[in-house]
């Protein structure tokens, strides 16, 4: 197929079926074909990536989306991007849906800011631009050297609610810990309904030790500077689990960006019930639903489990048909449309709330 030079053309840097299907849904929409390259393991588990196709002075979208082996999927995505800057492309945008160690964009006591890592490593490997969708914490923006796109799924979740959800108007939002109010808010405003947020010990621990302010131990130290006394910080102790709202008789929509460890959902769930809401639905972004997910999700009370495909999770879905999928290669596809023709991003963001 001839592309003419000032073309764009669109790789998948991944090879795997479950992987490529959002690429072949995004590339369908764009009515043009998917790149043709290789991206395989050696023997030794070394990633190796072979372009059949000169992509010399055309701008480059690399679809990666992130499966359970995010590591390989990192050098999958670093090693395409540097084979196409060092082919002469003349611009490689990455296209992440599910941005990697997004929650790792905190220092936490001695660790690390991965997220600031990883931004810097694709910068050094060649990319230029990235399209990404709801990052953990849209502060991340600020590690990257180049644009970043953060799109929302709030739309398509919005909808399936009024269309798929019988008498939704009946429902409530519900945000399952203090630090995800601002999101649930957002959904609540906008379905003109009522919002609860779940308060107590089952509320996510995150931010407790996010800022390193346990670091180093509080301990006194009798042999150096006696002549500096610091007061002693009095340890958190967690109120009783407390529903802020009435659910009772309403459909619960516990909404979030990321659902991985479902343990915090199902006891949320358990929370609800038991003030009375009669059904209780999740609605997340990112569908990451690692080891036991589908088996907790099952026995649970959740009664649905909705999430969009930035991630393959058809496996987890034959294991638990109480997960559905929206798919949003809709809005990834436009999104590469306007970045190719230079049109203006903001009607992706139109009655887009700050806090989706």
């Amino acid at each position: 197929m001839n592309v003419p030079k000032s073309g764009y053309r669109v790789f998948s840097a991944n090879s795997s079926v479950a992987c490529t299907e959002l690429a072949k849904k995004i590339t369908e929409r764009l009515g043009v074909e998917l790149g043709k390259s290789v991206v395989f393991q050696e023997s030794n588990r070394e990633t190796r990536v072979d372009v059949k196709e000169s992509v010399r002075g055309q701008t480059i979208f690399i679809i990666q989306t992130i499966p359970r082996d995010v590591n390989t999927a990192i050098m999958e995505l670093l090693v395409m991007a540097y084979a196409l800057k060092t082919s002469c492309a003349k611009n490689i945008i990455g296209v992440i849906p599910y941005f990697p160690y997004s929650k790792q964009c905190k220092m936490r006591k001695r660790g690390s800011i991965v997220s600031k890592l990883l931004a810097s490593m694709l910068a050094k490997a060649g990319l230029t631009h990235i399209i990404t969708m709801d990052l953990h914490q849209k502060e991340i923006q600020g590690f990257f050297s180049f644009p970043v796109d953060n799109l929302r799924a709030s739309p398509f979740l919005i909808q399936y609610i009024q269309e798929e959800i019988p008498d939704y108007r009946n429902a409530i939002i519900v945000a399952k810990s203090p630090s995800a109010a601002k999101r649930a808010q957002s959904y609540a405003e906008r379905l003109r309904l009522g919002l609860a947020v779940i308060h107590g010990e089952a509320q996510c621990s995150e931010s407790d030790m996010a800022d390193g302010r346990q670091s180093p131990p509080c301990v006194r130290n009798t042999t150096g500077h006696t002549g500096l006394e610091l007061p002693l910080m009095m340890a958190k102790e967690k109120p009783p689990i407390t529903v802020v709202g009435d659910v009772g008789g309403r459909i619960a929509i516990i909404v979030d960006d990321i659902i991985d460890d479902v343990g915090d959902f199902v006891a949320a769930a358990e929370i609800l019930k038991e003030r009375g809401a009669y059904k209780i639905y999740i609605m997340a972004t990112h569908g990451l639903l690692s080891a036991d997910a589908p088996r907790l999700i099952e026995e649970s009370a959740i009664d649905e489990v909705v999430v969009t495909n930035t991630v393959p999770h058809e496996v987890q879905k034959l294991q638990c048909p109480k997960i559905k999928t929206v798919d949003v290669s809709m809005i990834l596809a436009e999104a590469i449309r306007r970045i190719h023709n230079g049109e203006s991003m903001a009607y992706l963001f139109r009655n887009i709330a700050v806090d989706d």
